[in-house]
């Protein structure tokens, strides 16, 4: 109960900014959380994830809300809850087929590349908000031209809401380098405590206009959050009438593309920092995740992923099971119906600094540095994928990424039947498992490598994956085997036959083990 208090306390701004920056109603946001809390919690998912809407899927669910709206948003509102109906039932089949591991497939420099895509495009949205100012762009590359014009036309009322709320939240996790303490305070909660007291200063609640430097400016309710009187009127229905559109079905495949890695990485991020290394089941948990898409779109709520943030929370909270994820949702479901007039206080500004906050940590410069250091090759995956996304949008970004990196690995590995029909065996000797794989070791085969080694049996004391009879092994092959062996109960990892091959960049896993082709 104290954890899942812990965590309503991040989550509930978090979900309405996250909701207001998808071109949905902020109330929508916290509908997810709550089915996400109260009802998927007893699907048995991931014990302790915490299920809810995440900054990763703003970009797809406001493109779907403008894009199927045409310009009327509440229309776009209620076809985009079709789109996140059918998405729901694509997740649930690919639970129930076991194509949940996917998500665990993907090579981390696309990811990455994929995640610091939608930092730059949240960074380039939110700012405007945190300004004041009503952007005239749409694209993500319009939007970052505009930023100068936008500071010198901002509203200084709201622009100090909003940097007093940047403030806090770059302010706090450095503190929390000398005042341990500060590492337990939730940075969104005291980012709201904050902005209230300054909207209520600044009399938002009523429209009024104030001059500023020999400048008039404008405020008033619409720098608020917006709520229905009751809860029952944050309930919407999906429009199915355009679901079988080419507009609805690619947004439904970026849906359940992104939610579901999304998902499936932030679970495996969170199993490996299990003190008790429980291995979740990722069928089962984007099963959970499929129904509560399912529940949350036909109620008017966001899609849904197992989010990695909250989650972390959970954890440093002291969460052992899934009843932190359950009170979660329970207390947000409380406060919103026992006290929506407090929401309404808080100033959108507030919210969308939450944004830019996540948006900066997702592109951070810091992974343009990481991805460089892996070397060469990571780093064009990455870039690729960062730019064909802002350029485009994120299925192409993603499709761009995989495409380069697969064409790269049929040169070096000897064609695309040597990189996609990878061969694996498993056998054991005793207290030792062996894996052996012919052809090729690269992101391709890590299916069938998950699902041999998806339950490694306790008295196993070793396993042995012999790449001995391959022409190529990637990184993402060893990053996420490397991740499998920390669920793994007693069992240590051994790779042999990588000394054979010639290293083909300077990833610290090729440097360790001799990666390459």
């Amino acid at each position: 109960m104290v954890s899942g208090f812990l965590v309503f306390l991040v989550a509930l701004p978090l979900s309405l900014g996250i909701a207001m920056a998808s071109g949905f109603p902020p109330v929508a946001g916290v509908l997810t959380a709550i089915v996400g809390g109260v009802l998927v919690s007893f699907l048995g998912s991931a014990p302790l994830t915490i299920k809810g809407p995440a900054a990763g899927l703003i970009v797809v669910v406001v493109g779907a809300v403008q894009e199927l709206g045409a310009g009327d948003i509440a229309a776009g509102y209620r076809r985009t809850l079709a789109v996140g109906v059918v998405a729901a039932l694509a997740q649930i089949v690919m639970a129930l087929a076991g194509a949940a591991s996917l998500g665990a497939a993907m090579p981390p420099s696309v990811v990455h590349g994929m995640l610091a895509a939608i930092g730059v495009i949240i960074v380039a949205k939110q700012s405007h908000v945190v300004l004041g100012v009503a952007p005239h762009g749409d694209s993500p590359l319009e939007l970052l031209g505009e930023l100068p014009r936008s500071l010198a036309h901002e509203n200084p009322e709201i622009l100090l809401i909003g940097v007093v709320s940047l403030l806090i939240l770059f302010a706090l996790p450095l503190m929390a380098r000398r005042l341990r303490w500060v590492a337990s305070v939730p940075a969104p909660m005291v980012v709201v405590a904050a902005a209230v007291p300054l909207g209520l200063l600044f009399d938002l609640e009523h429209h009024h206009t104030y001059t500023f430097g020999g400048a008039v400016h404008e405020v008033g309710p619409r720098h608020l959050v917006n709520l229905p009187g009751r809860f029952v009127d944050a309930l919407a229905l999906p429009d199915f009438s355009v679901v079988f559109s080419l507009a609805s079905l690619k947004y439904a495949v970026m849906f359940t593309l992104v939610g579901s890695i999304e998902s499936t990485l932030s679970v495996l991020a969170v199993d490996a920092m299990d003190p008790q290394r429980r291995a979740s089941n990722l069928d089962r948990d984007l099963l959970a995740v499929g129904l509560g898409n399912l529940v949350a779109s036909a109620i008017g709520g966001l899609p849904m992923i197992s989010e990695i943030v909250r989650s972390r929370s959970n954890l440093d909270a002291g969460a052992r099971g899934p009843a932190s994820n359950f009170f979660h949702g329970l207390f947000l479901l409380a406060f919103v119906a026992l006290a929506p007039a407090l929401l309404h206080r808080i100033p959108l500004a507030a919210l969308a600094a939450m944004l830019v906050y996540t948006g900066f940590r997702l592109a951070s410069p810091s992974e343009l540095r990481h991805a460089h250091q892996l070397g060469l090759d990571q780093l064009a995956f990455f870039l690729t994928t960062l730019l064909v996304t802002l350029a485009a949008d994120l299925l192409v970004g993603v499709a761009a990424g995989l495409a380069l990196k697969i064409a790269l690995h049929a040169y070096r590995g000897g064609g695309l039947r040597r990189l996609l029909g990878a061969k694996v065996e498993l056998r054991r000797e005793g207290e030792h498992l062996t894996l052996v794989l012919h052809e090729s070791a690269t992101f391709a085969a890590l299916l069938k490598v998950r699902r041999l080694l998806r339950a490694v049996p306790p008295d196993v004391t070793e396993v042995v994956v012999d790449v001995r009879d391959t022409r190529l092994v990637d990184h993402t092959f060893l990053e996420r085997l490397h991740a499998m062996s920390a669920e793994w109960p007693a069992a240590t990892l051994r790779v042999v036959g990588l000394e054979a091959l010639r290293p083909a960049s300077g990833h610290p896993r090729a440097t360790r083990w001799g990666v390459g082709s």
